[in-house]
């Protein structure tokens, strides 16, 4: 990132990624209840009244910070490979994420919780979560279909356990290897 003589991000897209990469800090810190538009600009070292020439408002912000997070995964799932392997590929890496970057799950935790009591973040939010819905549908169904998959899982009924499971054991992080390996052993036959 290209920096004026102020030290502060210049104005445009890169401001603009530094203000979303403040209130991400601001969220894994401390939650919503830290997340102040004034201590966003100050992040980035520009007054509070310019802020809202990239955010006009909070919850705008908010969005570019679930479309942030949310890019994070866009690679999780490698392209080539059988579906079990890249569902197992897919899980390993989940698993890592959670271990290598807690503050990761932390803002998206605390997006998800805010999400229930928000009925716009929480239709933006599942919009971002159909892809991943999607995609592990599909590899589900590709796994049931190579006959690898579990007796008597459904394919959309296993995307949304691998959902919840991968949510909760972001939560945990110290055991999430173990919760998501065991998610696996009961996806998968051996």
């Amino acid at each position: 990132m290209t920096a004026t003589r102020r030290g502060r991000p210049p104005a445009g897209p890169e401001r603009r990624n530094a203000l979303v990469q403040a209130a991400y800090r601001c969220l894994a810190e401390g939650g919503f209840e830290r997340l102040r538009m004034r201590d966003v600009a100050a992040g980035v070292g520009i007054d509070h009244s310019s802020i809202h020439h990239h955010f006009p408002t909070k919850q705008d912000l908010v969005v570019a910070v679930v479309d942030y997070t949310t890019r994070q995964f866009w690679s999780t799932t490698p392209p080539d490979g059988g579906p079990v392997e890249r569902l197992r590929h897919h899980l390993a890496t989940l698993r890592q994420k959670i271990v290598d970057e807690p503050e990761l799950h932390i803002v998206l935790r605390e997006l998800d919780l805010r999400a229930r009591r928000d009925p716009e973040l929480l239709e933006i939010i599942a919009g971002r979560e159909e892809g991943w819905r999607s995609s592990l549908r599909t590899l589900l169904t590709g796994a049931a279909a190579a006959g690898a998959l579990a007796p008597g899982v459904d394919p959309a009924t296993g995307a949304e356990l691998v959902i919840a499971t991968v949510k909760g054991a972001s939560l945990a992080s110290s055991r999430a290897g173990d919760v998501i390996e065991l998610l696996d052993q009961l996806l998968i036959r051996a």
